[in-house]
């Protein structure tokens, strides 16, 4: 099933707008921290071929996944899991963990923190004019989320290494 993201409802006042983390991936807030009362957030991403995240931890929340379309990697500690659409996963707080696209299509997920305090580091990425690496590592660690490698493969855009802008 290929989705188009804009035939999906946004939720008023959660966020409408998609925002570029890096060229190649993009995420839109689909239910905000507010709405629930800091009990979680969710952001829907969408990823092209070969974009993902480095390693990282999150010391206060869990990251659950839940692929809609394509399929993502999934290095949690030392194992490594490919997700399908349909598939679920859940990172628990404190473990270090990383996802990439290693297909030739698009990936796109519900990525769902709970509790959702991380949103904020999320609308940073959003409220920058251009790409302030450091704003944003700073703003994780505030909020307890800590960068501690590269993605777990060689050849993928992220944050440490955007793909160069189209």
């Amino acid at each position: 099933m290929n989705t188009s993201a804009n035939m999906l409802p946004t939720i008023p006042g959660a966020g409408s707008e998609w925002v570029q983390v890096t060229p190649g991936e993009r995420f839109r807030i689909r239910t905000s921290a507010i709405e629930t009362e800091g009990i979680y957030t969710m952001l829907e991403v969408i990823a092209d071929p070969r974009n993902g995240v480095p390693m990282h931890i999150h010391a206060n929340e869990e990251e659950h996944f839940v692929v809609l379309e394509g399929s993502v990697h999934l290095t949690t500690g030392d194992q490594g899991s490919d997700l399908a659409a349909g598939d679920a996963a859940t990172v628990r707080r404190g473990t270090p963990h990383a996802w990439c696209n290693l297909s030739d299509g698009i990936v796109r997920m519900l990525i769902i923190f709970s509790p959702g305090h991380l949103e904020k580091v999320f609308r940073l990425i959003g409220s920058l004019k251009d790409d302030d690496f450091a704003a944003i590592a700073e703003s994780n660690e505030n909020a307890g989320s800590m960068i501690v490698g590269p993605p777990p493969f060689d050849n993928i855009y992220s944050v440490l290494s955007p793909r160069p802008k189209y």
